[in-house]
């Protein structure tokens, strides 16, 4: 919550998102591990997540998603665990972007 209030309130000044994410393959399988979050303006922090669970926000497509939103006025703050296929998404990845 403090996050959204204070860097999210703030990049919204700019209209602006970041973006963490970090993913790993299970192994023997297609399936991947991923955690990943944004906070900034409202229409911009859940494109600053990782294209592969781009539409997975609140989704229930997968094994396991677990996903969070905290909405304060302007900003945003999002976070998203996801256990389960995700087309596109790499063997291992940090995913940093700022928008």
């Amino acid at each position: 919550m403090i996050v959204v209030l204070t860097a999210g309130l703030l990049l919204s000044l700019f209209s602006a998102a970041v973006g963490i994410g970090v993913s790993v393959r299970v192994p023997l399988t297609q399936a991947n591990i991923t955690l990943a979050g944004s906070v900034g303006k409202k229409d911009k922090a859940p494109d600053a997540l990782p294209p592969y669970v781009h539409g997975k926000l609140g989704g229930n497509q997968n094994f396991i998603n677990g996903s969070q939103s905290l909405t304060i006025w302007v900003a945003e703050g999002t976070v998203i665990f996801v256990v389960g296929q995700q087309e596109g998404a790499p063997l291992i990845d940090l995913h940093l972007e700022a928008r």
